[in-house]
């Protein structure tokens, strides 16, 4: 008899991976029966999916629904999705300790959530308004503690005068960053927990193909375009101006990175470590431009 995976997030990118890599894996669709949970039944991305797996309504800010939707659940896979304005924090926190605490009260045996490091306890409380960073790790340190298994898991270039395309950011050009084609790759790391929960148990996946530096970025990009792209290192004040959509906090996360690697202390060899471990061959930078051609309009 299989065993029943609840997967939220099911109609965008992170769960819409995992639950494609599922029904195509030809032992973990015969392990596990799979339940979308979805705000909106009657979307059109919703019924799309309903004529593969099981889709129900699922209300995260609602205790009632939640229990509906994790009702004889074997297997859980959770995110959540930032917050805005001044309770962002405590929103996105609650959200996943909301469905952490149901999925115990209801029998779960396994929970993999999607976080992300902390950014305010890596770099000692010098950068703290990442909030979407923190209140995952908060969210993963606090599911660490429920009696359990778990397993934790923009801004494009502008035209220029002269006709180049510039890539502004506040970090130097060394600046690597971990890359990943969620939607062909993402399922391949949670379908390895899937294939050995007992191998992962208490583990965090750093989950990324590798790393890439700027250069190799814009090199790539340039490529894929056929436009040039270049890349430049500017001020805080000249990002800050030009970034619409949380100018502050992304100028602070890029001083972090830059200070303390994207996961952390040994961030590389994280991520070497989980992709050596993912469920198939992952997908390099330059491949999945290949599929997906940048466009610069």
């Amino acid at each position: 008899m299989s065993k029943t995976l609840v997967i939220f997030g099911a109609t965008g990118q992170q769960g819409g991976a995992v639950l494609d890599f599922v029904l195509k894996d030809n032992e973990l669709s015969q392990q596990y029966s799979i339940r979308a949970v979805t705000r909106d039944v009657k979307s059109e991305k919703a019924k799309h999916l309903a004529e593969k797996v099981s889709v129900v309504q699922g209300d995260t800010a609602d205790k009632s629904s939640l229990e509906n939707a994790l009702h004889g659940a074997h297997t859980v896979f959770a995110m959540t999705t930032p917050s805005l304005g001044p309770n962002a924090f405590e929103e996105e926190y609650s959200t996943a300790k909301r469905i952490a605490d149901v999925a115990v009260e209801q029998g779960v045996q396994y929970f993999i959530f999607s976080t992300l490091p902390s950014v305010s306890k890596i770099s000692n409380g010098k950068y703290t308004n990442i909030v979407p960073f923190d209140a995952k790790a908060a969210a993963e340190e606090y599911i660490r503690g429920l009696p359990i298994k778990s397993s934790q898991t923009f801004l494009a270039p502008k035209q220029s005068s002269d006709g180049t395309w510039i890539l502004s950011r506040t970090h130097s050009s060394r600046t690597r960053y971990p890359l990943i084609a969620m939607k062909e790759d993402g399922g391949k790391f949670v379908g390895a927990i899937l294939a050995e929960p007992e191998k992962f148990e208490g583990k965090r996946l750093c989950a990324a193909t590798a790393f890439y530096d700027i250069e190799e970025i814009v090199a790539s990009l340039s490529k894929s375009s056929g436009r040039t792209i270049k890349h430049k290192q500017v001020p805080d004040v000249e990002f800050i101006k030009e970034t619409p959509v949380m100018p502050d906090l992304f100028a602070e996360y890029f001083h972090y990175w830059d200070e303390f690697g994207y996961f952390g202390e040994d961030s590389e060899n994280l991520v070497a470590w989980a992709a050596g471990h993912a469920r198939g061959k992952l997908t390099t930078f330059d491949e999945f431009l290949v599929k997906h051609p940048f466009r610069l309009e």
